[in-house]
This record gives structure tokens, C-alpha cells and sequence, in this order.
């Protein structure tokens, strides 16, 4: 397995979900040729506990990766890749424990009104 740098996708984990990300060719709307930039952003963000605007340059303009995240959010992209990761017979790599799940600090003041907009909390049940 090749090596990425900290919280960045492998090669061949980028081949597992690559295809399940909008902007292939004959999608509509702007090709996706910095998709793997992008996801690895996300990952840096996701994983690290760090703020959007903390977002290294090397993975673009943190305002726009986070809008574009919450795009895909909305969309059902993360989702569908998540599912598609859950249900491959050979899922060894996937691995969560109370180590990658953090509050933002922000989150300990009780402000803010809840969860907005639809998105689906990752990790909360959906109610039927």
C-alpha cells in the first residue's frame, strides 16, 4: 500500500471511491480533476479538529472547500461513499473509535440553534 501523507488518501483507497464522485466525465457541470485535493482537505480538516479557515493552501481556498463540502452534504455524496465503503466484503480499513470523534471547542458554549439546513449528522441514526 503506497504512502500518504497525514489524514490523506492512498492511491489505492482514492481508486475505491473515485468513481462515486460527481464531476466523472459526462456529468453535468465542472469536471472534478481536483476532487482528490479536495477529499484530502476535508480529511485534513475532519481529522485534525482544526477550523475550515485553518486549512492548509495546498488543498485551495478553505471558503470554498467547506462550501463545497456542504454541497456534497446536502447532495448525498459523503453518504453514498460511506456506504459504499461500509458494505465491501473486505472493509479492514475502515476503523472508528471515540479517538477520531471530537466537539468542536465552540461546541461547550450552548450557542447556536441546532442542526440546519438537513444535513444528516454522521453517525446519528436516521429516524424512520
Amino acid at each position: 500500500m503506497a504512502r500518504a501523507k497525514r489524514y490523506e488518501l492512498t492511491p489505492e483507497q482514492w481508486q475505491r471511491i473515485t468513481g462515486l464522485l460527481p464531476g466523472k466525465p459526462g456529468d453535468p457541470g465542472r469536471s472534478g480533476e481536483d476532487n482528490l485535493r479536495f477529499v484530502n482537505g476535508v480529511l485534513w480538516v475532519l481529522c485534525s479538529g482544526a477550523h475550515w479557515h485553518d486549512l492548509p493552501e495546498r488543498y485551495g481556498k478553505w471558503k470554498s472547500v467547506h462550501k463545497r463540502f456542504t454541497r456534497w452534504a446536502n447532495a448525498g455524496v459523503w453518504e453514498q461513499v460511506f456506504e459504499h465503503l461500509i458494505d465491501e466484503p473486505d472493509n479492514d480499513y475502515v476503523s472508528l473509535d471515540s479517538s477520531l470523534v471530537r466537539a468542536h471547542q465552540q461546541a461547550a458554549t450552548g450557542k447556536g440553534g441546532g442542526q440546519k439546513g438537513g444535513i444528516r449528522l454522521w453517525g446519528v441514526p436516521e429516524v424512520d
